[in-house]
Order: C-alpha cells, then sequence, then structure tokens
C-alpha cells in the first residue's frame, strides 16, 4: 500500500438569500454563500483533497457547475459519492484536516457536529476528521466578511 496525500481549496462569496451551510450544517444566518450546489466551502474543498490524492481529478469534473443535477446538491452526497469512487480504486481514507477561513459565523461551537457529519458522510470515525477555523484578522476579503474559504488535506492509502 501506498501513503498519497491530497490538498483541496475552494472560495465562495458571500449571497444574500441564500442558507449557509458548512460542513453540512446549516447555520441560522440571513445570507450564504454562491454557488450552483449548496456552496459548502468545507466540504468541496475535503472533496477536491480527497480526488487529488487519489488522482481522480476535481470536483468540476465529477460535478460539473453548469449540471442541472448538481443545482442546490448536498455536498455531503458528494463526500458519499467521492468515497464511492475511493472505494472502486481500492483507496481507503486515513484521515482529513481542513480549516475555514470566515470572519463568521463562528465555527468553534458547530466544531464536533460538522466533524461528526463530514465523518458520517465519509463512512469514517470522528476522530478521522478534524476540522478548525480562523478569521483572517479583517486583512483581506474574507477578513471582512466577503466570503468564506476552506483549506483542507487528505491522507489515503492506495493499493500499487
Amino acid at each position: 500500500m501506498a501513503m498519497r496525500v491530497g490538498i483541496g481549496y475552494d472560495i465562495h462569496a458571500r449571497a444574500e438569500g441564500r442558507p449557509l451551510v458548512l460542513g453540512g450544517l446549516r447555520f441560522p444566518t440571513e445570507w450564504g454563500l454562491a454557488g450552483h450546489s449548496d456552496a459548502d466551502v468545507l466540504c468541496h474543498a475535503i472533496g477536491d483533497a480527497l480526488l487529488g490524492a487519489a488522482g481522480l481529478g476535481d470536483l468540476g469534473k465529477h460535478f460539473p457547475p453548469d449540471a442541472p443535477r448538481w443545482k442546490d446538491a448536498s455536498s455531503i452526497e458528494m463526500l458519499r459519492l467521492i468515497r464511492a469512487m475511493l472505494d472502486g480504486k481500492g483507496a481507503q481514507i486515513v484521515n482529513v484536516d481542513a480549516t475555514v477561513v470566515a470572519r463568521e459565523p463562528q465555527i468553534a461551537p458547530h466544531r464536533e457536529a460538522m466533524c461528526a457529519r463530514i465523518a458520517q458522510g465519509l463512512r469514517l470515525g470522528n476522530d478521522r476528521v478534524s476540522v478548525k477555523a480562523t478569521t483572517n484578522e479583517a486583512l483581506d476579503a474574507l477578513g471582512r466578511g466577503e466570503g468564506i474559504a476552506a483549506w483542507a488535506t487528505a491522507l489515503l492509502e492506495v493499493r500499487d
């Protein structure tokens, strides 16, 4: 077995009147993120990290933003489908580690629930998913609250 690492990144602009979904959880806000699916930047970054580690391309290849099927789609469901792709390659997820960059909402009170939701979607133990957060200290568009971004890494064990 070989170990393979993937890195994922996603960013979406703030959009009034849309639900805010992060890590599969809906947050009680009056704004969300612009995007074709549910715009869950955290799940999108994790999905890209997993696909990259497995050599399967990126999220856009498998879930094109112009495809009607993915309009308002659940990103947790996308993670389930990615897990099935990994299973088909004989790849096992060792762990996923992600960081959300957002001025708001506060992530800490929801961290465990987010990890549990992501772990459930990937059929992993909660201890294999880590979510952290930072604010960018008001230094740029993310720091001013104009959007939310996420970085993720994933470690896979893959048959050679």
